[in-house]
């Protein structure tokens, strides 16, 4: 009889959860709180509590031939960077060329998962789901969490003396939808990542004006590097393994550093990040 798994979460690795369990003849059950797949992926107006989120102009940082699953490409249509749409789209083209929808039961929580009383012998688990108001108990023989790093915000109020005396609003970027109602005002971004950048740079077309905060710097570069490769399909090459392999790190740390003040020179910006280049 084949071995039970309960999958929490159908998002990007709770898809690719229930594919390796089926790979293996393993029996998986998949719980998602909400009503459909995808996870992050999947835009929402709103922030909801418990569940990943993301503003709606978000794109994918890697090319699609970075980002596919290795035994399923991207369509070759595709944009060689996605917008959200697009990836949730993929998902579902994934989820229906495998038959994963089956093994999902939408809109069920996960209450809560414990050991079995016997876990010692049989390393079975008990999880719990809660689906329209009813309760459930089931043992499994494994639990595989897919529920993702991106559910809960942290903002350090600790390290701004005196924010409780702001009038102003102040948010973390989880809660950040759209440039809509930012016309008129004067917007400081803290952080320079992923999220800090897209959205300073959004902001600029409504807001009045835009600062952005840096402890450390950091380097700025685009998705597409020499003559409109996708920077991840030259950066990560066996070629390009082998040399930094082989030259020395001081010399591979100056040679990164004029790579990316080919776009602009860093230091005229203030923006020479503290640490080493990549």
């Amino acid at each position: 009889m084949a071995k039970t798994v309960a999958v929490i979460g159908s998002g990007v690795s709770g898809l690719t959860s229930i594919k390796c369990c089926l790979d293996e003849g393993l029996q998986p059950t998949c719980f998602e709180r909400s009503d459909n797949i995808g996870g992050l992926w999947r835009f929402k107006e709103k922030v909801e509590e418990g569940r990943a989120s993301i503003y709606q102009s978000v794109f994918t940082n890697s090319s699609k031939e970075m980002s596919c699953f290795s035994d399923f490409p991207m369509p070759e249509h595709f944009p060689n960077f996605l917008h959200n749409t697009r990836f949730l789209e993929y998902l579902k083209l994934y989820a229906k060329h495998f038959d994963l929808l089956k093994y999902i039961r939408f809109k069920t929580t996960v209450i809560s998962v414990r050991k079995c009383q016997d876990f010692s012998t049989t390393g079975q688990w008990i999880v719990v789901t809660e689906s329209d108001g009813k309760q459930e108990s089931t043992m499994f023989d494994a639990v595989m969490v897919c529920m993702g790093h991106h559910i809960e915000s942290f903002i350090p109020v600790q390290s701004f003396p005196g924010i409780e005396k702001f009038k102003g609003q102040y948010f973390h970027s989880r809660e950040y939808k759209s440039p809509e109602g930012f016309q008129g005002k004067t917007v400081m971004v803290i952080g320079m990542g992923n999220s800090a950048s897209d959205i300073a740079v959004e902001l600029c077309q409504r807001a009045k004006r835009v600062f952005i905060s840096t402890r450390g710097g950091s380097w700025v570069m685009s998705r597409v590097y020499d003559d409109g490769y996708p920077w991840d399909t030259v950066f990560h090459t066996r070629f390009s393994n082998l040399i930094r392999s082989i030259l020395p790190w001081p010399l591979l740390k100056r040679v990164y550093e004029q790579k990316m003040n080919q776009w602009f020179n860093h230091e005229n910006y203030g923006l020479v990040p503290q640490n080493s280049s990549l």
